[in-house]
């Protein structure tokens, strides 16, 4: 089934397909990777297209989906594209030049979705991660109820269609929706999750919330990155999930994407091979039991892959709370 056709409503009234394809490139991977990349997931079905102004690869994928338009293999509204509002732009001034760079970059009119993609604050400037002559982030004041003011305004502005947030915890999520004269909620929170890393409580209150979870490192996925934690355990080398890929004749990758698509979360998938990407489309073809499901649940460690450490001690740090 065409992964198009599978989508979740978000409750400002737009859909959100359940199945993404990420786009984050480490160091070393080509720019024009990422583009081959983005053609190959559309043509296989991907219609939900996952990016960030921090990536700095825009350009590449905006080519991808503007030559997949122009080939009649897709329309712009077939394409739901999300890009993310990075640190050093979160002075409220400079919320809307972040998008509309963004929109330069990739030449389309609009986004469909638009994210605070880290709560904490860094300098503002030319520089993604600003530092001062020891090498220590600079970082600046963060008022998250005046970031999201200049979030809704993007949204009427007709700049992106829907609004949301990354990496927030609970307390964030209800300074957001408590604020005075709130006018667009956060239609989803995009967290890191993965079997060893369920976000069971955070699941439950954004499901409490009508906010939808989108999972990243799904597939538990290393990569360098300035929040990457070394040594952790290799989620898809895990037996419990290698016995299930075995009963359900497909792969660890899969039954760990599937497992997130049966408790309600919209699932990103990353890789720039043409075999795993059509491989990933699969996860339609196949329904875990409930038993199986409770199995993988089991598996939950509380780690984290992407843990932003150098960002940790900021007041508006994420990860310190329990959820």
């Amino acid at each position: 089934m065409n992964s198009k056709q599978q989508t979740v409503r978000l409750s400002d009234g737009h859909f959100i397909p359940v199945l993404g394809f990420g786009t984050y490139a480490p160091q070393g991977v080509p720019k024009a990777k990422v583009t081959e990349a983005t053609k190959i997931a559309i043509d296989t079905g991907f219609r939900h297209i996952d990016s960030a102004s921090m990536y700095q690869n825009e350009e590449e994928v905006g080519l991808a989906i503007r030559s997949k338009i122009a080939e009649g293999t897709v329309k712009r509204e077939d394409i739901f594209y999300t890009t993310k509002l990075w640190c050093t732009f979160h002075r409220p001034e400079l919320v809307q030049l972040c998008l509309e760079q963004s929109l330069k970059k990739l030449q389309l009119d609009y986004v469909d979705l638009y994210l605070i993609h880290f709560p904490v604050s860094l300098k503002p400037g030319e520089n993604y991660l600003p530092t001062d002559e020891n090498g220590q982030y600079i970082f600046d004041t963060v008022d998250l109820c005046a970031i999201w003011k200049a979030m809704e305004k993007c949204k009427d502005a007709g700049l992106t269609k829907s609004v949301g947030v990354s990496n927030f915890n609970r307390r964030q999520l209800e300074m957001i929706l408590n604020m005075s004269g709130l006018k667009h909620k956060p239609v989803c929170n995009q967290v890191e999750c993965h079997p060893y890393l369920n976000q069971r409580k955070l699941l439950d209150f954004c499901k409490s919330k009508d906010i939808v979870m989108v999972a990243y490192s799904a597939l538990g996925s290393q990569r360098e990155n300035i929040g990457i934690v070394q040594n952790n355990p290799i989620l898809l080398d895990d037996p419990v999930l290698d016995s299930l890929a075995k009963k359900y004749k497909r792969t660890p990758a899969l039954i760990a994407l599937r497992y997130q698509l049966q408790r309600g979360i919209v699932v990103l998938a990353k890789s720039f091979t043409e075999k795993r990407i059509r491989e990933n489309m699969q996860v339609f073809d196949f329904q875990l039991s409930l038993e199986d499901m409770k199995v993988i649940d089991g598996l939950n460690k509380n780690v984290r892959y992407i843990s932003f450490t150098k960002f940790k001690g900021q007041p508006e740090f994420p990860f310190s709370a329990e959820y």
